[in-house]
């Protein structure tokens, strides 16, 4: 995603890694992905992507969580505080709740200008227009000649091209769900720290939920078309000209490739990718990813036998 540093790098917070490695002495004070990585930052990594862990030797002074039983690199304890662990995922959620660490967006100053509010750094290009009761708190840029009606709420670091509509009551920048299960069943979510992009001439449904990214950015590509009570997750991509009609859904980190149409009350599951020029079917349930030019459909979702 080519919007990852879009945003500025804050610091979140401001932890000393001694407690976890009495070895290193310096402090993280951001998340960050294998994406995208940053010095000074919070990560982990499971055994599913270790065929990217060579990305931590291009940054320095990271806390991460390591799964235990699994081999260090050489020299990469030199350079970070590393945690060995069963589950690096839960032990990265944990790290937030244990320094109480949030990141919920501050109730700054409103100004109320023609029945709409601001709060926080807000930009807005000529020519666009917004109705009443619109709210916008955060860091935001909003292009030329949008149309935001009635209802809308954009929230966070959002960044909003040229020639996009938000219809009534739509949410730009609402937190995902990025909660882990501790051993005794209670739940650890950490802090949503990314933003989202809507490239140009972009439509957004009226009751639909775009998220902002966990640690990067939520992406849609210019020319999407997403209907009424559509949910988008945390981390998603959709590629240019991508459909989706009307309570469908994409769970956190979905890759949705162009030109791509999910159907109405189509799901498709957490970190699976849609290729490009695809139809997935009414009702559909993706558990896997699906390749270029394929039609899937039913629960869980199949290929179908006739090309498109």
């Amino acid at each position: 995603m080519r919007y990852g540093a879009m945003f500025a790098d804050y610091n979140y917070f401001e932890v000393n890694v001694k407690e976890y490695d009495s070895s290193h002495d310096f402090t993280v004070t951001r998340a960050a992905s294998l994406n995208y990585p940053k010095n000074n930052a919070v990560m982990f990594i499971i055994k599913q992507y270790m065929d990217k862990a060579d990305v931590f030797s291009s940054v320095e002074n990271c806390l991460i969580f390591w799964p235990e039983n699994v081999n260090l690199p050489k020299g990469l304890e030199k350079k970070h505080a590393i945690v060995f662990c069963e589950d690096p995922h839960l032990e990265y959620c944990r790290f937030f709740q244990k320094h109480n660490i949030t990141n919920f967006i501050p109730c700054s100053q409103v100004k109320e200008i023609n029945r709409y509010l601001v709060a926080g750094n807000v930009e807005i290009g000529k020519g666009t227009k917004i109705f009443p009761y619109v709210y916008m708190n955060g860091n935001i840029h909003i292009g030329e000649n949008c149309y935001i009606a009635a209802g809308a709420r954009i929230i966070g670091n959002v960044y909003i091209g040229n020639h996009v509509l938000i219809k009534e009551n739509a949410v730009i920048g609402a937190d995902g769900l990025s909660t882990d299960r501790d051993t005794d069943g209670s739940a650890v979510t950490m802090p949503q720290f990314g933003g989202v992009v809507i490239e140009d001439d972009v439509q957004i449904g009226a009751n639909s939920v775009i998220a902002r990214g966990a640690i990067d950015n939520t992406v849609i590509s210019r020319g999407c078309k997403i209907d009424n009570s559509v949910y988008v997750s945390h981390n998603a991509f959709l590629g240019e000209n991508v459909f989706m009609c009307g309570e469908s859904h994409t769970f956190g980190s979905v890759t949705v490739g162009r030109n791509t149409q999910i159907s109405g009350n189509a799901a498709v599951r957490d970190g699976l990718t849609v290729g490009e020029g695809c139809l997935v079917g009414a009702g559909a349930m993706v558990t896997r990813n699906v390749k270029d030019n394929t039609v899937v459909s039913g629960n869980p979702a199949r290929e179908m036998l006739f090309p498109r």
